[in-house]
C-alpha cells in the first residue's frame, strides 16, 4: 500500500469514540485501515458508528474507573495506537469552583489518561506504539471562565512530555491541542450556559479563531492520523495546535 499515514494492520483504541472529535477519528483511523476500539459509556452510539467501519468495534468503558479500564485492555492481545480523548469542560473562575467540580474535572481529563495509559502500556511498549492526547489550547493559555478546564489540559500537556522523555526510544507520546472545535461538546456548553443567546457567543467563539471559522473534529482526527503514522515516527513529545492561529496571536 503505497497510501501517506497509513496504518493497516494497526490495532487503535479511542477513549470517548462515540461522538465529537473521538468518533472523527475513529473514522480517519479506520479509513487509514486500522482496526479502531470505540470506547465510551454510550455504547449504543459507539456500536452504531462501529457499524459503518471495517474492522470496528465498541466498548462500553468508564475512563475514571480502573476495573472497567482493565476490562477492555484485559481482552487485547495488541494494542499500536492509543488516543486518549475523552473529556469534560468546566465554566467557571476560581472563585465559582468547588472542590467537588475541579476533583471531578482533574478526575475526567487527567486521571482517566493515566489510568488508561498505564493499563495500555504494556502493550504500547511491545508493538512500539503511539499515544496521541487529545489536551487543548487551554493548557497553554488562559482562557477567561476557564480555571479547572486550563488546569487539566496543562496537566495533558505535561504528562505527554513526560512519558516521551522516559520512554524516547520504546513509543511516541504526543499532544494535540484544538482550538474551540464545532462539536457536542461546544453545542453542550451553549445550550447549557447561553441557550438565550447561542448564536451571540458562536460568533464570539468564531472570532477567538483568527482563521475565521471553528474548527471541525475531522481537522483534530487527520492530525491523529498523521502523528500514528510511520512518516510521523520523528514526531515525539510534542504539543501540536490546531487553532486556527488562536495561539499564535
Amino acid at each position: 500500500m503505497t497510501e501517506a499515514f497509513y496504518l493497516e494492520n494497526k490495532v487503535a483504541l479511542v477513549t470517548g469514540g462515540a461522538s465529537g472529535i473521538g468518533a472523527a477519528t475513529a473514522r480517519e483511523l479506520a479509513r487509514a485501515g486500522a482496526q479502531v476500539i470505540i470506547a465510551d459509556l454510550n455504547l449504543t452510539a459507539g456500536e452504531s458508528l462501529a457499524a459503518e467501519l471495517p474492522g470496528a468495534r465498541a466498548v462500553s468503558m468508564d475512563v475514571t474507573d480502573t476495573a472497567s479500564i482493565m476490562k477492555t485492555i484485559g481482552s487485547l492481545s495488541r494494542l499500536d495506537i492509543l488516543v486518549n480523548c475523552a473529556g469534560i469542560g468546566l465554566v467557571g473562575d476560581i472563585s465559582q469552583t468547588s472542590e467537588a467540580d475541579f476533583d471531578r474535572v482533574m478526575r475526567v481529563n487527567v486521571n482517566s489518561i493515566f489510568l488508561v495509559t498505564k493499563a495500555a502500556f504494556p502493550l504500547l511498549l511491545e508493538s512500539h506504539g503511539s499515544i496521541v492526547n487529545i489536551g487543548s489550547v487551554a493548557g497553554a493559555v488562559g482562557v477567561k471562565q476557564r480555571f479547572a478546564y486550563c488546569a487539566s489540559k496543562g496537566a495533558v500537556q505535561a504528562m505527554t512530555r513526560q512519558i516521551a522523555v522516559d520512554y524516547p526510544k520504546e513509543l511516541r507520546a504526543n499532544c494535540i491541542a484544538p482550538g474551540t472545535v464545532q462539536s457536542p461538546f461546544v453545542e453542550g456548553y451553549l445550550e447549557k450556559y447561553h441557550s438565550h443567546e447561542k448564536e451571540k457567543i458562536r460568533a464570539e467563539l468564531v472570532a477567538r479563531q483568527p482563521i475565521g471559522r471553528l474548527g471541525t473534529p475531522e481537522d483534530v482526527a487527520s492530525m491523529v492520523r498523521y502523528l500514528c503514522s510511520k512518516e510521523a515516527e520523528f514526531i515525539n513529545g510534542a504539543v501540536l495546535p490546531i487553532d486556527g492561529g488562536w495561539t499564535a496571536a
